[in-house]
């Protein structure tokens, strides 16, 4: 694991580089010997519209129950993943019990999703906004952004959808 965060130090940056280190704490690798209550308590003041203080507070204490609660049920002994993770806390139901930790759990398995999409969008947006075109419109932008993010989805799209769908807007002057 130190390996991977050297290497991915490299790569992000500090703000990055602790969001990975926190959702490591997490991992019920070996027994859940990386968990840390300080660290996933970190965790969640990187997002705070899902978590006011309040349940800050009540985090904290869910987080040492349920550490107790896995550790003792050996359904939870040979996960190796958090997704394994994710999936057995449904299974055995104690995403109800524990539903501050499994919030938690899915912020962390959306993170680097979420992450790698925005940063292709912010790729994709400064390859096309060029300093040739820096004088292109907002809309026109978003447009030619969207084109080339979703490019596996336009590959389905035909010319005759393009022509119906020009044809039924109302601003046009003329028939294709």
């Amino acid at each position: 694991m130190d390996k991977f965060l050297q290497e991915f130090g490299y790569l992000f940056n500090e703000v990055n580089m602790e969001l990975l280190k926190n959702m490591a704490a997490l991992s019920p690798r070996d027994f859940f010997s990386q968990f840390n209550t300080s660290k996933l308590l970190r965790l969640s003041e990187f997002y705070p519209y899902d978590f006011d203080d309040r349940e800050n507070i009540k985090l904290e204490l869910q987080l040492s129950l349920y550490h107790h609660s896995v550790l003792k049920d050996t359904k939870f002994a040979n996960l190796k993943s958090i997704v394994d993770l994710s999936k057995m806390m449904v299974k055995t139901r104690k995403h109800l019990s524990y539903h501050l930790v499994y919030r938690l759990l899915k912020l962390a398995l959306v993170l680097p999703v979420a992450t790698a999409s925005v940063e292709r969008s912010f790729s994709v947006m400064k390859r096309i906004k060029s300093s040739l075109r820096n004088r292109i419109s907002d809309d026109f932008l978003n447009a030619c952004v969207i084109c080339a993010v979703e490019v596996d989805e336009l590959v389905n799209l035909t010319n005759e959808d393009v022509i119906e769908r020009f044809q039924k807007m109302k601003t046009h002057r003329g028939q294709v």
